[in-house]
């Protein structure tokens, strides 16, 4: 593991957790908060429901290949100074989209908005890799999703209260005011990478260290099932507005309010995680939230073929999967990185990638696939958590489980 070396010992409680948090949470907070004003910006620039669910699609897309850049810069520089690079980015990113006349000015803006916004996510994810390990770091990961929890339960609220008294231009307009306290934010956070290790790392290399980690079967197996957890989040998140507004009828505020409900099943699971682990194991916790996300999945699918579906029955089918999700993430996140040793920042940046690419291509398909319904987002939801359950099963038999 890698050894800190400039980061006091106070930082490690919760200033840092907090810090830790807020950056990863630039990613669903520029997702969530103009979740409500996706019908809005369809009706204005006169295009299809997927056209405008495309703007996710590209933003995880963003996130992904951001992140193999980000990986090694990390490694070499620090910590810091990328975050820096990138949170001014996703500055510039949030403006075109606040200006943008069109859907696909507004299609850039998002693409560059997540090139800045790939920084917190990889970077983050490495500050804490570099700290924790095994269930320790699982019970972090679980904390950083408590913080996490509160943009999917408070941004669509605000969201849709923007979008009241302003409009959609608006909600950018806050991005970029988030992005500039968070810029301002990071002169708190510690450098907790290895002089040494930095030292040792030559940039010519990078395609050569990626390759090896990439070698990594358990790491790319576990990396692949988080994919797919992912792919099961993502392919609810493009949805979900569509779903909740235009087939069942409720407004832009009853949306938020039901988002961020849906959100608390996964706050609550990722803190009932932390005791779970004090007398389970990783995996075990994994594969019966995996396993549960499939039946979740089949009776999803039933409701939409079937046409039974209202406000409560989605309403629970996806709060059930959220809950899974809590389960499903810390977990296979842990198990991964028992496998790592160095590198932290490059090998959460395959991670992420790998996690946001797979994302960003569930929720393409979902709008692809829209045809007023939940039959495709159920179709979607369901393969991916058979993949994600059967991939699992093999590699916990294949690879023992890295405890700590």
């Amino acid at each position: 593991m890698t050894t800190p070396t400039t980061a006091p010992q106070p930082t490690h409680g919760l200033l840092l957790m907090l810090i830790l948090g807020t950056i990863q949470a630039i990613m669903p907070i520029s997702i969530d908060l103009y979740l409500p004003s996706l019908p809005t910006i369809a009706n204005e620039f006169n295009v299809t429901a997927g056209a405008v669910q495309f703007t996710l699609a590209i933003f995880l897309i963003g996130v992904g290949l951001g992140q193999v850049v980000y990986g090694p810069l990390t490694d070499k520089y620090g910590r810091k100074t990328p975050l820096v690079v990138g949170f001014a980015i996703y500055i510039l990113g949030a403006l075109a989209c606040a200006l943008a006349p069109s859907i696909t000015v507004l299609i850039a803006g998002r693409f560059l908005q997540a090139l800045g916004a790939s920084a917190g996510s990889v970077i983050s994810g490495a500050i804490a890799r570099d700290l924790w390990r095994g269930k320790v770091l699982a019970d972090r990961l679980s904390v950083l999703m408590l913080v996490l929890g509160a943009a999917p339960i408070l941004a669509p609220s605000l969201g849709g209260v923007i979008l009241s008294f302003w409009n959609w231009h608006g909600v950018f307009w806050v991005l970029v005011g988030y992005g500039i306290i968070m810029l301002l934010a990071l002169s708190r956070l510690p450098e907790t990478s290895s002089a040494s290790e930095r030292a040792s790392i030559d940039l010519r290399d990078t395609a050569t260290n990626y390759l090896a980690i990439l070698r990594n079967t358990p790491f790319l197996m576990y990396v692949v099932i988080s994919a797919c957890a992912s792919a099961i989040l993502m392919s609810y998140i493009t949805s979900s507005s569509f779903l909740y507004i235009d087939m069942l009828g409720n407004n832009p505020s009853q949306f938020g309010l039901l988002f961020g409900l849906n959100a608390m099943g996964l706050i609550g699971a990722s803190q009932l995680n932390r005791r779970v682990l004090r007398t389970q194991r990783l995996e075990i916790v994994a594969q019966r939230a995996l396993f549960a996300a499939v039946i979740i999945a089949m009776i999803m699918i039933g409701c939409a073929l079937s046409g039974a579906v209202t406000t409560l029955t989605l309403s629970a089918l996806f709060f059930s999967l959220c809950v899974c999700f809590g389960f499903i993430m810390p977990n296979i996140a842990a198990l991964a990185f028992g496998h790592v040793h160095g590198r932290m920042g490059s090998a959460s940046a395959i991670q992420g990638t790998i996690q946001s690419i797979i994302g960003g291509v569930a929720g393409t398909l979902v709008g692809v696939l829209s045809n007023g319904t939940l039959v495709p987002v159920a179709l979607v939801i369901g393969c991916a958590a058979v993949l994600g359950c059967t991939l699992l099963i093999i590699t916990t038999r294949r690879y023992p489980a890295v405890q700590a």
